[in-house]
């Protein structure tokens, strides 16, 4: 099978690692070009670009500033297929339409719900208990296409965005590796979303972050907590103790339903254990 993979991000590197394990190697990956990236502005390569060289795989790196089919140097029907997992760009219908079988993308979280750029950190902030993998064929509305196969998985107490990302990276791909042959083959008939249920996701910047912690439910801060580190990152203006000073709540637990905070750092100062528990208002 010949397929070309879409991808910059450390969610898109960890399952581009799997399937190539696994046996499924695509002959180009598209990713971002390499950015400036820390406090001393080194030129570094996306997760995926960084994940292929450290391996020395033998596939073609595109890196375009704009996707455009010529920046590709594709033609339509060279390629039987093209993956999509976590890539920041509009991906033009030209391009989506470029392999003999279409484009499959694959979205972390149970389509129709959770559309758009957040799914996981999403997912945490609402407190759902049950997420998923869902490929679905590309079209030209955002996460809209037919449904080619989902998979659940449970979400357990305390899950932080970093552990969700690690685990749906690998329900993703296992059911690429299930789901691709079939596929192929012509075995799989996709379904239609049931559009009437779907739910979208934001952007979330830093001042979404922000909580109050005097007027905030400590349920909505541990929650933000889980969703929101390492970025945006959570903080506050009025911790005890450090009022008027921006800090950083870095992680929480929660025992018998009472939420303790167990890590914060000051502004500019190094992080630190603490033990603060919340009450509700």
């Amino acid at each position: 099978m010949n397929f070309i993979y879409f991808g910059s991000f450390h969610i898109s590197a960890a399952v581009l690692e799997h399937i190539v394990k696994a046996g499924f190697m695509p002959t180009v990956v598209i990713c971002n070009p390499d950015r400036p990236a820390g406090r001393k502005k080194v030129l570094t390569p996306p997760a995926v670009k960084q994940l292929i060289l450290e391996h020395s795989w033998p596939i073609k790196i595109s890196q375009p500033e704009k996707l455009e089919t010529r920046s590709l140097k594709l033609e339509v029907g060279e390629v039987d297929l093209a993956i999509v997992m976590g890539y920041p760009l509009i991906i033009p219908q030209t391009i989506i339409d470029l392999p003999c079988l279409g484009t499959i993308g694959v979205h972390p979280s149970l389509l129709p719900k959770y559309r758009g750029a957040s799914p996981i950190q999403s997912v945490l902030l609402a407190g759902e208990s049950t997420t998923g993998v869902t490929l679905y064929q590309m079209d030209s509305k955002m996460d809209h296409g037919k449904i080619i196969a989902s998979s659940e998985w449970q979400v357990a107490s305390g899950t932080t965005n970093t552990d969700l990302e690690k685990q749906l990276s690998k329900v993703a791909s296992e059911l690429l590796i299930k789901t691709m042959p079939k596929f192929v083959a012509g075995k799989i008939t996709p379904q239609e979303q049931d559009h009437s249920q779907a739910s979208f996701t934001q952007k979330f910047t830093g001042a979404d972050g922000q909580v109050d912690m005097t007027k905030d439910e400590p349920k909505l801060i541990y929650r933000k907590i889980k969703a929101f580190n390492p970025e945006p990152s959570v903080w506050t203006m009025n911790f005890p103790g450090y009022e008027g000073l921006r800090i950083k709540l870095l992680a929480a637990t929660k025992q018998n339903e009472v939420v303790i905070i167990t890590k914060i750092q000051p502004a500019g100062k190094t992080a630190f254990d603490t033990n603060l528990k919340l009450e509700s208002n």
